[in-house]
């Protein structure tokens, strides 16, 4: 992965997706390889790497601002830093006027952002997000993948998210990668092309396209294919 990428891997169920997320965050040693992170050998959590689950996955009993501010006392940043990083996530997730509010206060939706605020305050180099959008109705998630854009836009963070959406895949990332089950293995990893071309349009208006539609007829035939295997 590169600076600033959005990179969305897809794949059926038992692939190793999620797997290949907890490999890069630390969670779980590879049997074969390593992982770098700026030329480093990465292989424990640590603050330059984000997770957001999909589950938010909040403190019941802490307002929305004190959740965003739980992993910042964490790692002892100083109070009145805390506190700009804290107004400054929840301006960027749209919930500035929710701080105040405990987690069961908030729909679905607002609870992810919360959570990716949270990720988001702790300043990673790189965050993993592990389906954050498959538990939400089609609206709400609509709704966040314009979000997501938004954050990515403006904080040209290195995202790795995992998705079984083929659309979710072409309207976020710059970056696709295919991977297959049994063994799990990567099988396609190429730049998005819609990425640079659309990057200024509407959902509504990429989803129109001619590009658009020969890219998920590719996708689905590449990810189906593992059925002739």
């Amino acid at each position: 992965m590169k600076k600033n990428e959005f990179v969305c891997v897809l794949g059926p169920s038992g692939c190793g997706k999620s797997s290949l997320l907890h490999i890069i965050a630390g969670y779980v040693k590879p049997t074969t390889g390593t992982v770098h992170i700026d030329g480093t050998e990465h292989n424990k959590p640590d603050s330059k790497v984000g997770v957001v689950f999909q589950h938010a996955n909040l403190f019941p009993w802490l307002s929305i601002s004190g959740n965003i501010e739980f992993g910042l006392k964490m790692g002892k940043v100083r109070k009145a830093e805390r506190k700009l990083r804290v107004k400054q996530y929840l301006q960027l997730v749209g919930l500035d006027h929710y701080a105040s509010l405990l987690p069961h206060q908030l729909s679905g939706g607002m609870k992810q952002r919360a959570a990716i605020a949270r990720t988001l305050a702790t300043e990673p180099d790189i965050i993993l997000l592990d389906e954050p959008f498959s538990a939400l109705d089609a609206l709400t998630r609509e709704s966040m993948q314009q979000h997501m854009r938004e954050i990515w836009r403006q904080t040209q963070k290195c995202l790795f998210f995992i998705t079984h959406d083929v659309d979710e895949a072409l309207l976020l990332a710059s970056r696709i990668i295919i991977m297959h089950p049994s063994p799990g293995r990567i099988v396609q990893d190429f730049d998005n092309p819609l990425h640079l071309k659309f990057a200024d349009e509407s959902f509504e208006h990429i989803r129109s396209t001619r590009e658009f539609a020969e890219l998920r007829t590719f996708l689905f035939t590449q990810i189906a294919s593992h059925i002739k295997e």
